[in-house]
């Protein structure tokens, strides 16, 4: 059984895609990839089938990571096929719980750095599509910190799942 998992900003174009493809990089380190799809969205549609931000793209493809990319929105069907969905500010996670059908489907949603137990009480990863360079570079720090305590909680559930 495949294990999945969604990462939601805005307009998916920032933050959600830089998430998507350094959580897929830790799953394929990990030897997971055939048990854990990841993927992305954002919570509003103005960018749907956009790339990602060239800004976005130049710092995953400096930092090494995939940056291939095009942007959607979230639907709430998707709830029905998903395990995780990561949202990454309060926003974004107010909005997801809204659009969930069920309470269970609620409970799916959480945020990135509530898995980076250095993150204090600030979970929101910053939107950065404002700003400079510099604030890319520091999203792609917390996310890349986030996804090892997200990587560990989804492979402790992956385990509890048959194959």
């Amino acid at each position: 059984m495949t294990y999945r998992v969604c990462f939601v900003c805005t307009g998916n174009i920032c933050r959600s895609p830089m998430a998507e493809s350094v959580f897929r990089a830790r799953v394929a380190e990990a030897g997971l990839n055939d048990r854990v799809e990841v993927d992305s969205a954002g919570t509003g549609g103005w960018h749907e089938g956009d790339g990602a931000d060239p800004r976005t793209v130049s710092v995953l493809e400096e930092h090494g990571y995939d940056s291939a990319h095009t942007a959607r929105q979230f639907q709430p069907s998707w709830f029905a096929r998903l395990d995780l969905v990561i949202a990454l500010d309060h926003g974004h996670l107010k909005a997801l719980r809204r659009l969930a059908p069920t309470p269970e489907d609620a409970a799916k949603v959480r945020l990135l750095r509530s898995y980076d137990a250095s993150a204090g009480d600030d979970l929101d990863v910053p939107d950065p599509y404002y700003g400079g360079m510099d604030g890319f570079e520091e999203c792609l720090e917390m996310v890349e910190t986030a996804s090892t305590g997200l990587l560990d909680a989804v492979r402790e559930d992956v385990g509890g799942q048959a194959a």
